[in-house]
């Protein structure tokens, strides 16, 4: 897996790719539309954010690159890579219930606020990077 050099880009199954965790400065692109949503990146070595028409959809500290990142109304999915250990804020739905998988194991359960938003602190493997399932119960 590799950082987006472009800052943020689509897939053909509808899935985004952004984040760029080797640059020295934040750098955004905004205006970034997809099937009708304007989606907005900040990215660089400290943090990564996205939103969604202006609303939050993932943050990490350190930065992170994403790739595969599919989200719909039961949750979403992606592929995170960072140099090291990361905290991940998602903004997902309010006062819901998730189960959150990561590499393939069941790590729980877990609920939103009335923010709707969900923090997972992800302890990168060897290989750098962690697939993320988060499915809405």
């Amino acid at each position: 897996m590799a950082v987006v050099k472009d800052l943020i880009a689509a897939g053909n199954d509808g899935s985004l790719c952004f984040g760029n965790y080797e640059l020295p400065e934040k750098t955004k692109k905004s205006g970034f539309e997809v099937k009708g949503d304007s989606y907005k990146v900040k990215t660089y070595s400290a943090s990564t954010r996205l939103e969604k028409n202006d609303s939050l959809v993932y943050e990490s500290e350190p930065g992170t690159a994403v790739q595969d990142f599919i989200w719909n109304e039961n949750g979403l999915s992606f592929t995170v890579e960072c140099p090291g250990d990361c905290q991940i804020v998602l903004g997902l739905a309010d006062e819901a219930t998730y189960r959150i998988i990561i590499d393939g194991k069941d790590t729980g359960m877990m609920e939103t606020g009335m923010g709707g938003k969900l923090v997972l602190s992800i302890e990168m493997p060897e290989s750098g990077s962690s697939k993320v399932e988060i499915q809405r119960a």
